[in-house]
Order: structure tokens, then sequence, then C-alpha cells
């Protein structure tokens, strides 16, 4: 499904990511947090609490194989992507919050990643489970270039706004190329995949939008911050989820659960630029209504 310089390219993708994710932070960035602490807290409720089981249920209903199932529960496991901060800013949501939930789910990762997955995985063959310890252990790996790029943040502020650049236009540039290389090369593959894996990775998404925007909202937050929320709760982190899988399995086995964090990692892009546009709706009459509200006689 992958070609070994996909692969590869895929390895250094995360890693520049994470990188220039680090070199985006200042220690300070955690003291602005606090002014939002319900909503970093709600997001983190709803990146962990929510996704896990909308996927879960998801291959139930869906009846999907234990590999598929697998797959997508990984991908309701995973951390906020970084793609939802591009997706924040266009939509006029908080990007600051987006960023920081971004952060705080990533860098709890290794620690709640393997939980879920040992615990929504239970009674599944072994030969399809991912070892909690082979997750931590990539996880943990993964936080390194974090930790280096809030380093060098906070040696050199310009060093830093250099490097949080470039690392978002190599991992725009990569994931380019891997769509482009990818879907003409496995056109086969999407003609003959069931119905029931687009279902799946298509409302793994959409659900996690609307739930997270409701669960919001029934905990008071702005609407704003709700759709920050919502962003950060319905785009996970699939090209996490592709490599773990990659490190974790080999031949037919590695194909059948890659599935579910590829064709995710495809579609969630449809699903976003249809949530962005919606919500940045929102947001231009939520704008004109309180400008209409300034001019209105007292």
């Amino acid at each position: 499904m992958l070609s070994p310089l996909e692969e590869t390219l895929l390895s250094l993708m995360m890693v520049i990511i994470m990188f220039g994710m680090g070199s985006s932070l200042t220690f300070k960035d955690f003291r602005l947090a606090l002014r939002h602490p319900q909503a970093v807290g709600v997001g983190f409720a709803s990146q962990y609490m929510l996704m896990p089981l909308i996927a879960f249920t998801l291959s139930r209903v869906l009846n999907l194989t234990p590999e598929q199932t697998v797959g997508l529960v990984l991908v309701g496991c995973m951390p906020g992507g970084t793609t939802s901060n591009i997706f924040a800013y266009f939509s006029k949501s908080l990007l600051s919050l987006s960023i920081m939930m971004t952060i705080c789910s990533t860098l709890a990762g290794f620690i709640m990643v393997p939980l879920l997955m040992e615990l929504y995985t239970q009674g599944i063959d072994d030969a399809f489970r991912i070892p909690p310890d082979q997750i931590a252990r990539l996880l943990f790996v993964l936080l390194i270039p974090t930790l280096i790029g809030m380093w060098l943040r906070r040696r050199n502020s310009n060093v830093g706004a250099v490097i949080e650049l470039m690392g978002g236009i190599l991992g725009a540039i990569v994931i380019l190329f891997l769509v482009i290389t990818w879907v003409p090369r496995n056109w086969r593959l999407l003609v003959e995949t069931g119905w029931e894996v687009y279902a799946a990775v298509i409302l793994v998404g959409l659900i996690g939008f609307a739930f997270g925007y409701l669960f919001s909202r029934a905990l008071r937050l702005n609407p704003q911050k709700a759709r920050t929320v919502s962003l950060e709760t319905g785009i996970q982190n699939g090209p996490l989820a592709a490599l773990i899988v990659i490190m974790t399995f080999a031949d037919e086995t590695q194909q059948l659960i890659l599935l579910m964090p590829v064709m995710y990692s495809l579609f969630i892009v449809i699903n976003s630029t249809i949530a962005t546009l919606f919500y940045r709706r929102m947001t231009r009459h939520e704008e004109l209504a309180r400008d209409q509200a300034k001019v209105e006689p007292a």
C-alpha cells in the first residue's frame, strides 16, 4: 500500500511536524493556556473520551473485520493532528487554543493511546493487536523532536520561528507528495474497498465534529471555543496512526490494518474543508450580529 520511499517520507514527515510543533511553542504558552482551562479540559476529554468511543461504536455498527476495527480504533485514539490548527485558522476559530489542545493531547498521547488501545481492542486476536509498549515507545521517541524544538525556540526565538515555518512547509509538501503518488497507484484498491470502510472513515470525522461541538456547548463554552474543540476532536493524527501500523506489522496484516488510517487521512481533508466553510459562515453571522447590535440605538 505504501512504497519503501513513502514509508521513509512518512517517518521523516512526522519528525518534521513534531519538531515544527515544538518550535511553535514557548513555555509562556502553557501559562496562556490557563486563560482557557475549561476549553483545554473539554478538548482533552473530547479527544480521549469521545473519539475512541465513536470509532469503536462505528466498528461494531458497520461490522468491520478485526483488522479494520484495530485500524479505525487506532485513528480514534490518536492525539489531534496539526492539520486542525490550519483549519482552525481558516474557520476563524481560536488558533491559539487549537495549538494548545494539539500540544496537550500529543504530550499525553504516549500514556493515553496505549491505555485506550488496550481497552478497546480486548477480545481481538493478538495477531492484530498493537502491543501497548510499542505504541508508547514510538510516541515517546516522537516527543524528543518536540522538546528539542521548544528548547531551540527558548534559546533563539528567531531560529525557532524559522524552524516552525519550514516544518509546516516541508510537512505540507510531503503530505501532498504522498497523496499524489498513492492515489494513482492504488486506484483499484479504492474501487474494490467496501462501502462500510468508506462509511467508517468518513463518519468518524463528521461525528467527531458534531459531538465535539455539542459537548462543548453543553458544558457552556462559547460558540468560537466550541468550534475550535469541534475541529480538534474530529481531526486526528492519521499519519501518526499509519506510522504506528508500519512500525508494528509486516506483510498482509500491515496492509489490512493500514487501510483505515490511510483512507481516513485522505477523507478528513474533505470533511474538514466542509466543516471549516460551515463554521466560517457561522462566525461571519455572529460578527454581523455583534456589529448590528453596536449600531442599534440604546
